[in-house]
C-alpha cells in the first residue's frame, strides 16, 4: 500500500528543488514513488502543477508502437504493409494521446487543487505517493529543509519523525543558550 504526503514550503522553487533530490533518491533505490506532482501558487493566488509524469506523452507513445503493429499487420492482409504501418501508427498516436490526457494516475487531481488552494501566495507545496522507502536514509537527506506536513497517510509516530527531519529538530531535547 502507498503513503501519501503532502509538504508545503515557504518558497515557489522549493518543492522542484526536493523533487529532483527524491529522483536521485530513486535512482539509489532508496525510494520507490508512484507519483510526485509538484504545485505552486504564484503571487496572484493561481494554483500552477507539475506533474512528474506526462501521461498524454506516454499514450501517445504506447498508442504510436500498438498502433504501428496492429496497422502492419492488418496491411499485410490488404498486401500494402507499410501503409497500415504508417495510418496505424498515426491513428494509435491520437488515440493514445487522448486516452492519456484523459486517464488520472496515482494522486487525484482535484485534491491537489483543493489542498493548493490552502497554500500562502509565492510557496509551493510537494505531493509524492510512495509504495516502498529507506526512512533513515531519506530522512537524513532531508534534514532542516524547512518543510511543513500539511498531509499524510503515514501513522502519527512516522509523521512526527517527518516534520522533525523536516524541520531540523533531532528528538533530543534542545540545548540550552549560551551566557
Amino acid at each position: 500500500m502507498s503513503d501519501l504526503i503532502v509538504v508545503g514550503f515557504d518558497t515557489p522553487d522549493e518543492a522542484d528543488k526536493v523533487l529532483v533530490k527524491l529522483a536521485g533518491l530513486k535512482k539509489e533505490y532508496l525510494i520507490d514513488l508512484e507519483d510526485a506532482v509538484v504545485v505552486v501558487r504564484d503571487e496572484a493566488g493561481k494554483v500552477h502543477l507539475k506533474q512528474s509524469l506526462n501521461l498524454t506523452a506516454v499514450g501517445a507513445s504506447t498508442g504510436l508502437l500498438s498502433g504501428a503493429l496492429w496497422g502492419g499487420l492488418v496491411g499485410l492482409l490488404f498486401l500494402n504493409p507499410l501503409a497500415g504501418f504508417a495510418i496505424g501508427g498515426a491513428v494509435g498516436a491520437g488515440a493514445g494521446a487522448l486516452s492519456g490526457s484523459l486517464s488520472d494516475y496515482g494522486i487525484d487531481d482535484n485534491f491537489i487543487k483543493s489542498l493548493g488552494e490552502t497554500i500562502p501566495n509565492n510557496s509551493s507545496a510537494l505531493f509524492v505517493l510512495v509504495r516502498k522507502v529507506q526512512p533513515e536514509k531519506v530522512l537524513a537527506e532531508f534534514q532542516g529543509l524547512r518543510g511543513r506536513v500539511l498531509k499524510t497517510s503515514l501513522s502519527p509516530e512516522q509523521e512526527k519523525r517527518l516534520q522533525e527531519a523536516l524541520s531540523g529538530v533531532s528528538g533530543a531535547a534542545p540545548a540550552a543558550p549560551a551566557a
